[in-house]
């Protein structure tokens, strides 16, 4: 079922801005126009669109992004590549998670503390 700019970026909760900026900058191939040049979404497009989404809300850099969509671009053949650039991304949020794990138990710390004084 094809999709308009409109409804991609409502179904994916983004902007049309961001769909337009992720094509100007080399993430999305491929996507289809009409005859008056409008682009035309598919499911295999949304379903691309949503796992970079998901890749660039959890931190990895654009440039990154760029290297896993020209891996997407080979297909099987980038499948081991793939593969070990999600690998990377996972170790580092599992780090990003263990800092901010950190993090927020001195803020609880701080919490239990000025409860303790204020009373």
């Amino acid at each position: 079922m094809p999709y308009t700019p409109g409804e991609t970026a409502e179904r994916l909760g983004v902007s049309i801005d961001t769909i337009r900026y992720y094509e100007k900058i080399g993430l999305l191939h491929g996507i289809r126009r009409t005859s008056a040049g409008r682009r035309v979404f598919s499911d295999d497009d949304l379903s691309r669109l949503g796992l970079l989404r998901c890749l660039r809300d959890s931190g990895m850099p654009i440039a990154r992004l760029r290297r896993f969509a020209e891996l997407l671009q080979l297909g099987d053949d980038g499948a081991e590549q793939r593969t070990a650039l999600l690998e990377e991304h996972d170790r580092e949020i599992d780090e990003r998670v263990e800092r901010l794990r950190l993090e927020q138990k001195r803020v609880r710390e701080k919490i239990a503390w000025y409860r303790s004084v204020s009373q």
